[in-house]
């Protein structure tokens, strides 16, 4: 999930002061964990200017009073989708897939195949691309992944973003990210020149879900592996060493944590990880 910046200087149809803004940025911050600087005003501006129009609103207070109301989630969660956009792709940094293949894949496997439950979690899935490369390494590992107790767990805030990842079918322009030898795994469907799908097989192996990353959690763990890669630079720093210190509270004993190239684990939970790779890190912690 990213914020995607924005230069706005058009004249305003609506009125969006200092103290509308904050209110939004408290909602945002409050429900979704955002933390919306002030340089993110013209965006904010831009996006739900979008949504009063829709709701036939005249002021930010009067959809605020709206987000207010008990029976409008509906509307948080277009909140949501107006102030964040999805940017990803099939085997984003791609050296997290190298070391996933080469030092972390075999040994789950290995543990699998002797009766062993294996989990990975997939925590800010967006439209679906991270928790399907990750079922198309594993695939191309171990074709025969099925017969194990081996699964991915897909989560998003966002349950628009999710619809599309359970669709499962992308642009072929984004075929250019997939290595070759996973192209197997895929129905490329000759009849359709635009899209193609994610197999059968590798959609198997992922179940997506809603999750809120600041509320509870209502997932069992733990985790042999959590990818949550250019999330929590939208947190503010508070928030980041809270989600680092329970992500390790959810791995198991030597787990793996993989984070975007721009975050760092910051707080009590350096303490817990040893570095494998660039932004990649091994639980050392028993706990």
């Amino acid at each position: 999930m990213t914020i995607e910046p924005i230069n706005a200087t058009a004249a305003r149809e609506f009125a969006f002061t200092d103290a509308d803004f904050a209110q939004i940025a408290h909602v945002a911050k409050t429900e979704f964990g955002l933390n919306l600087a002030d340089s993110k005003k013209p965006l904010v501006y831009s996006r739900l200017a979008k949504r009063l129009r829709l709701r036939k609103l005249s002021t930010f207070q009067e959809y605020l009073a709206l987000l207010s109301k008990a029976n409008e989630e509906a509307e948080k969660t277009e909140l949501l989708s107006a102030l964040t956009t999805n940017v990803t792709h099939f085997f984003r940094e791609m050296h997290h897939f190298e070391a996933l293949g080469k030092d972390v894949i075999p040994d789950l496997m290995a543990r699998a195949k002797k009766g062993e439950r294996i989990r990975i979690w997939s925590a800010g899935c967006s439209s679906g691309q991270e928790p399907y490369s990750i079922a198309l390494s594993i695939l191309g590992a171990f074709p025969d992944v099925a017969r194990y107790d081996f699964k991915i767990l897909a989560t998003d805030i966002d349950p628009n973003i999710l619809a599309r990842a359970r669709d499962a079918s992308y642009p072929k322009s984004e075929l250019e990210a997939i290595p070759n030898t996973a192209h197997r795994f895929l129905d490329l469907n000759e009849s359709d020149a635009k899209n193609f799908t994610i197999s059968e097989s590798a959609r198997n192996l992922v179940s997506f879900g809603v999750l809120n990353l600041i509320s509870d959690w209502p997932i069992k763990g733990p985790f042999d592996v959590i990818f949550c890669r250019n999330v929590t630079i939208y947190f503010d720093a508070e928030t980041q060493r809270r989600l680092w210190d329970r992500f390790q509270n959810a791995l198991s004993p030597s787990g793996y944590l993989f984070i975007g190239h721009s975050e760092r684990v910051t707080g009590s939970a350096t303490s817990a990880f040893r570095s494998i790779g660039v932004t990649a890190y091994q639980k050392t912690s028993p706990r």
